[in-house]
């Protein structure tokens, strides 16, 4: 059941994205195949299904099939700890079961080395293929995933603090009076943008970069072997959607005011209700991609460790002390958190304003660079000024380039 759930949802939100970002643009999108577009996705599967398989010379024939495998697997596999509902009746007998495949005291560590497996698909898959760009995609694409995935592990410490577990079940039951997502929005807000470069998605998704690399770690895939990463980034983000929903949304459980009907949290509800959070996680990955240009890759990467990390690492400290001095007592906790909110302020417009001082310091050591100083006629990187007519330039430019 969580094979079929997860193909299908992978075939609507295709379509979705299609149809949003055509929203956003102003086209139509798909709207051909099927009752108002649906069938587009399976159209486009089977085409892609029949098309030519082919394989290069040069690669490495059983990593290059085995690569596009490693990726897809670990995808379905994470869904098996995440709950979608409480105990209920399967229809037409008397067994009970829970709404979840199985369940572990380490749930969650799980699923973070489950998505670890996955990142060997993709370095396996731009190493055998035998070609530079491809290769230079794996390592992209790799060094991307493995940073986030700090950032997003370190996000969710604060998480089992509060739950005093890593179960996913036991989590979900310690968010009955309140999510998560509001009383830790610090490691919220830090897993969702941990959650957009750990899936290569826009504006992180620098692997894909086509002026830069052709097409990244699968530029040299086709037919069923591109489809199965196709569908692994389209899993895995459904997968870290499911998982934010059950850290931070409370899981499974209805929202306010929702809540407050008795038969909201029993039955199929639940389920319902968590398919609904994950899908508003769906529509903010297609909101960012209609969104926002893709960044620089240094950009990108020092991002990651330069600031995520650092803050995961500090508000962890925050939360640790909390959590210390609220179980001994002693302390007043509203004072400590107001303590606690000013340095955070602090800090973070220390690192989100503190690099004004390294690009001055840069462009001084611009101007003070002599592009002529080799007897090299090398222009200097600044453009010339026109003026609004074109017709004036600046006395950097030569009367020939005018």
């Amino acid at each position: 059941m969580i094979f079929v759930v997860l193909v299908l949802l992978t075939l609507f939100n295709i379509w979705w994205e299609r149809r949003v970002v055509a929203r956003m643009q102003h086209r139509i999108g798909p709207n051909m195949h099927g009752p108002f577009g649906l069938l587009q996705s399976l159209a486009d599967g089977v085409k892609l299904a029949l098309k030519e398989d082919l394989t290069p010379k040069a690669a490495d024939k059983i990593v290059f099939i085995l690569a596009p495998v490693l990726s897809v697997v670990p995808a379905f596999v994470a869904f098996s700890v995440i709950p979608f509902g409480p105990e209920v009746r399967i229809p037409f007998t008397d067994t009970t079961t829970q709404l979840q495949l199985t369940d572990m005291p380490v749930a969650v560590l799980f699923i973070l080395a489950i998505s670890s497996v996955g990142i060997y698909g993709i370095v396996l898959g731009g190493w055998s293929s035998g070609s530079t760009y491809s290769l230079l995609g794996g390592l992209r694409s790799s060094a991307q995933m493995i940073s986030y995935e700090v950032a997003m592990g370190l996000a969710l410490v604060a998480v089992f603090i509060y739950a005093g577990s890593m179960s996913t079940s036991q989590i979900v039951e310690a968010q009955k009076d309140i999510w998560f997502g509001l009383i830790l929005v610090p490691s919220f807000v830090i897993y969702v943008i941990a959650m957009v470069g750990e899936t290569n998605r826009a504006p992180f998704d620098l692997p894909e970069a086509e002026g830069e690399l052709v097409g990244g770690f699968h530029t040299e895939y086709s037919s069923l072997k591109f489809a199965l990463f196709f569908l692994a980034e389209y899993i895995n983000m459904a997968t870290v959607s499911a998982l934010a929903t059950t850290l931070f949304l409370g899981g499974w459980r209805a929202p306010w005011p929702i809540s407050l009907w008795d038969g909201a949290n029993q039955d199929y509800w639940p389920f319902l209700w968590f398919m609904g959070k994950v899908l508003v996680f769906i529509f903010f990955f297609i909101w960012l991609r209609g969104s926002l240009p893709r960044l620089r890759y240094d950009q990108f990467m020092a991002f990651g460790w330069k600031r995520l990390i650092p803050i995961s690492l500090g508000w962890i400290v925050a939360v640790a002390t909390i959590r210390a001095m609220t179980l001994d007592g002693g302390v007043d906790r509203q004072t400590l958190l107001i303590a606690i909110g000013v340095v955070a302020a602090i800090t973070l417009v220390a690192f989100f304003f503190g690099g004004d001082y390294e690009e001055e310091a840069d462009e001084e050591t611009a101007d003070a660079f002599d592009p002529y100083a080799g007897g090299y006629p090398v222009p200097p990187m600044t453009a010339p000024a026109y003026s609004v007519t074109g017709r004036t330039v600046s006395h950097q430019t030569s009367n020939q380039e005018s």
